[in-house]
């Protein structure tokens, strides 16, 4: 499958600067954005879920493709270059090229998630202590040193 950004040369460009928001969380723009560089992060209730860095990565997806609005603010933490679909929907209709790398993204986005789930599932069943290493290793370092130790 060819890069994502070999068929975006004819799509416009638009920057953003350190802070600017991208997509507002709750609003429904209809938008579609295609990294080119620089560095954003995904925040849903004030919380950061991701940054993004990686070129040719697609933000606006969810809300275009589920008709609703943004679940989560996109906001650059550099200067960031990406191309903008204004009418993503009617876009990815005429462009199925766009729409298999979507499907391909969320797919392994599913992937991940998945598995972390799975993973969470197992740990708080007490079935996976190779996760709770890390509880492990911050509580001996907070514990009380004793004096064979000193």
């Amino acid at each position: 499958m060819a890069d994502i950004l070999d068929y975006c040369q004819d799509l416009e460009i638009t920057d953003f600067k350190p802070g600017q928001v991208i997509l507002p969380e709750g609003e429904r723009l209809g938008r579609l954005y295609i990294l080119i560089e620089g560095q954003i992060e995904v925040i849903r209730e004030r919380t950061q879920v991701t940054h993004i860095d990686e070129p040719g990565s697609f933000f606006g997806e969810m809300s275009v493709l589920l008709d609703m609005p943004h679940s989560a603010t996109v906001k650059a933490l550099s200067d960031v270059r990406a191309y903008q679909i204004p009418d993503a929907l009617t876009f990815l209709d005429q462009r199925p090229e766009f729409a298999l790398h979507i499907a391909t993204m969320l797919a392994r986005r599913l992937y991940y998630t998945t598995s972390y789930l799975v993973d969470l599932q197992q740990q708080a069943a007490g079935k996976r202590q190779d996760l709770d290493l890390v509880d492990q290793i911050l509580a001996r370092l907070v514990e009380p040193q004793s004096d064979n130790n000193k």
